[in-house]
């Protein structure tokens, strides 16, 4: 199929913004749905497969409707990915205008998966989000939750991590208990500081409102009308798992997040994630969402170094 797009009126600057430096915008279409890109001066011809031509022609389109400011790979890279460029389906999959609306800025899905992982933390009062590093498991989690705040849908917010070390050991940390656990909720923290900056942050702490602690401070709560997050859920035990989730009380939600391919509990210790899995995969009320590499919204590489330890991880039989 060879397809035509002609970018009426466009600048000198503009036609650069769309087409990157040494035409490397175009070169990266073209290589992410394996056909034929060409420019002669404001016009554009795609030939190659249907499915990837037409693919190539939407990206090519909002490249040439953003072009009044020059365009990142990070940018690209998304859109690259919400026009399916490595699903190998034959067209996109549509996303529904699910949208989240925070104090800082509103959110929506970048990938597929992400459109079926809000649309499950919506619908069910327990979900979970497992994959690799970089998937959006854990901010779009926390999103949600700043959302529903937002919304007067809960009347706080409780995050909590595991606090197992990945090699280190958190003993020998200096400082009081407080220091010692704050590298282990930091990652919370930097979302919430990005949804909702720093003194809204700091008021809702000090108001209530939002809680950030390590999971060991859950033990013998019940948590009513919250919106809880579990991040790092690989690093549970199966005791510290059925501890959180038995804290879910009335009126609330909860969303657990990891990643099963780093675990850091010792050698023999059963991840409370991957057991919760094998226990509650049919158990009504409860989704699960599972991500790829395919899903990775942060840099490119990122994705292929998670494909090749995939890769080793096959062929070792998942020995580390």
């Amino acid at each position: 199929m060879i397809l035509h797009h002609r970018f009426d009126g466009a600048s000198n600057a503009q036609l650069a913004h769309v087409c990157g430096e040494l035409d490397a915008h175009l070169k990266r279409i073209a290589h992410a749905f394996d056909v034929k890109l060409t420019r002669r001066v404001d016009e554009f011809r795609i030939d190659g497969p249907a499915a990837g031509a037409r693919r190539a022609l939407s990206v090519l389109q909002r490249l040439c409707a953003q072009s009044a400011a020059p365009m990142g790979d990070e940018q690209l890279h998304l859109l690259l990915q919400e026009a399916g460029a490595s699903d190998g389906a034959d067209a996109p999959v549509p996303l529904p205008q699910l949208t989240l609306h925070t104090r800082r800025k509103d959110l929506a899905a970048r990938t597929p998966n992400q459109q079926r992982y809000l649309e499950r933390i919506l619908a069910h009062d327990l979900s979970f989000g497992i994959g690799p590093a970089g998937t959006g498991k854990t901010y779009l989690a926390v999103a949600c939750a700043v959302d529903a705040l937002e919304r007067h849908q809960v009347q706080r917010i409780v995050l909590t991590r595991p606090a197992v070390e990945a090699g280190e050991r958190l003993g020998f940390l200096p400082g009081d208990l407080a220091q010692k656990v704050d590298p282990y909720l930091r990652p919370l923290f930097d979302a919430l500081f990005d949804l909702m900056g720093f003194e809204k942050v700091a008021k809702a702490q000090e108001k209530g409102w939002l809680e950030v602690a390590p999971l060991a401070f859950m033990r013998g709560r019940t948590l009513n009308h919250a919106f809880v997050i579990l991040d790092e859920a690989q690093n549970t035990t199966p005791e510290q798992m059925k501890m959180f989730l038995t804290r879910i009380g009335y009126g609330s939600r909860a969303v657990v997040t990891g990643d099963t391919s780093q675990i850091d509990l010792p050698r023999g210790v059963t991840s409370g994630l991957v057991d919760a899995q094998q226990v509650l995969d049919e158990v009504e009320g409860v989704a699960f969402t599972r991500f790829t590499r395919q899903d990775v919204v942060r840099h490119p590489l990122v994705g292929r170094i998670v494909e090749a330890y995939d890769t080793r991880a096959a062929a070792t039989g998942g020995r580390r």
